[in-house]
């Protein structure tokens, strides 16, 4: 068979193409896809952030994987290739937790974990047709003998992250907010630290990028996996919980390892917002002191912040700024608070009539689709909008970023990176007044 895979247009914060065509990361589902398709059918790579895929090929399926920011897109094109007679498979994050509503704009569904059902859907495609619509695994997979992505079928310029890769699956964590946790399972599984060694080998002058949930959920599995990235001298950058910062020799392993930086989900300064999200790991009377931790083993923070939670008043967004500002924290990403479909938190505000908008090209934590208790709706969207151009003035940048360590230039280089996106992506906000106070 002739199968194309396509990656939808992106409406959210990251994952843009710039006008010189560059994006971020390269995402691994569809060239994880393409290594899991039999060698004798034709794979097709096609990102459709760069424009239209050829609806006209004499293509038997067309693959989409898609975030809810991005599912929209993927049934609008689905639309177009179906009455033409090609078979279409959806799968990801959106499809998985709403396999019904997705199964209207294509022949068959992959819920969750492609490994195994993706085969058998092409296997019955072959031998007669398909058996059912929603293919799933009746249990989680192992992560061993893991299938290496095909990134021949990327364009290698296009990303200023193209090698990336994947450690493990899941989070031992569950998050009410968190769409981990039905996609993966309230499980953490993780591959024999030979073979991730083995494929970092494949690009050993590359700057890395684990796309792991949580790299450190498991402490013995990650001081092993550090240890043995010594040797490759390497840089590299990765998710992870708070919890790293409690364990220093951990810490110690990941700077001596490459890693230059970390995405953390601090999410509130709250410990009640933190105790309602279940995200009892974070400690924010903590959270100085271990970003001193981190900042004295020259590792660049990306620190992730949520507003709308329930403790939230427009106060919350001046005192978040501070909080970044006073503890030099590179990069500081903020969200507005958004209850993806398959967490609770979706079936919560559902239930409570607090979600006003099911627009799922909203659903990309740069708008406002709920009421909030302690503000309106749009004066959540303003102060996010404000925060995030307040913490990217240049300023305050270089105010958290000037350190002469051996990592300044590529800190210097991403944060620039955020601050370009903070101000393509973020609207003046009204009444500015509103927001730059903390009391």
């Amino acid at each position: 068979m002739k199968i194309l895979l396509v990656l939808p247009n992106s409406n959210g914060y990251l994952g843009r193409v710039s006008k010189s065509g560059k994006a971020g990361i390269a995402r691994l589902s569809l060239t994880t896809l393409a290594a899991l398709t039999p060698h004798e059918h034709e794979v097709v790579y096609h990102d459709a952030r760069l424009g239209e895929p050829d609806y006209e090929g004499n293509w038997d399926l067309v693959g989409f994987t898609g975030m809810t920011s991005e599912i929209n897109d993927v049934y609008r094109m689905a639309d177009k290739f179906r009455p033409k007679g090609v078979k279409v498979a959806i799968g990801g994050y959106h499809a998985s937790a709403l396999p019904e509503e997705a199964a209207k704009h294509a022949d068959f569904i992959v819920v969750g974990e492609a490994e195994g059902v993706w085969q058998q859907a092409l296997w019955e495609l072959q031998n007669g047709g398909l058996s059912r619509i929603i293919y799933h695994n009746e249990s989680f997979i192992t992560m061993k003998d893991k299938e290496i992505p095909r990134r021949e079928l990327l364009n290698r310029d296009m990303y200023t992250s193209y090698a990336t890769l994947q450690s493990s699956r899941g989070c031992p964590f569950a998050c009410k907010f968190c769409t981990v946790t039905k996609f993966f399972g309230n499980t953490y599984r993780y591959r024999p630290v030979e073979e991730v060694i083995s494929e970092l080998k494949i690009f050993p002058d590359e700057h890395w990028g684990f796309v792991d949930d949580n790299l450190a959920g498991n402490l013995q599995y990650a001081k092993k996996l550090f240890k043995a990235m010594i040797p490759l001298k390497i840089n590299w950058g990765s998710q992870s919980s708070f919890n790293i910062t409690k364990y220093p020799e951990l810490m110690d392993l990941y700077a001596a390892a490459g890693g230059v930086y970390i995405f953390i989900g601090f999410e509130s300064l709250s410990p009640a917002n933190i105790k309602n999200m279940r995200k009892g790991i974070n400690q924010p009377e903590k959270y100085a002191q271990g970003i001193k931790e981190l900042h004295k083993r020259g590792i660049t923070i990306i620190g992730s912040f949520v507003f709308g939670f329930d403790e939230d008043d427009l106060s919350v967004f001046k005192r978040t700024v501070d909080f970044v500002n006073e503890n030099n924290i590179e990069a500081p990403f903020y969200n507005i608070l958004t209850p993806f479909p398959g967490t609770e938190l979706y079936e919560e505000m559902k239930r409570n009539g607090l979600t006003h908008d099911f627009n799922w090209n909203h659903y990309d934590t740069c708008h406002s689709v709920i009421t909030p208790k302690k503000m309106t709706s749009e004066e959540l969207y303003n102060g996010w909008a404000w925060a995030t151009r307040e913490s990217y003035k240049p300023g305050n940048l270089l105010k958290r970023i000037i350190r002469f360590d051996s990592n300044w230039k590529y800190r210097l280089l991403m944060t620039y990176s955020y601050y370009r996106k903070a101000h393509k992506i973020c609207p003046q906000p009204h009444h500015p007044e509103k927001y730059n106070s903390s009391l």
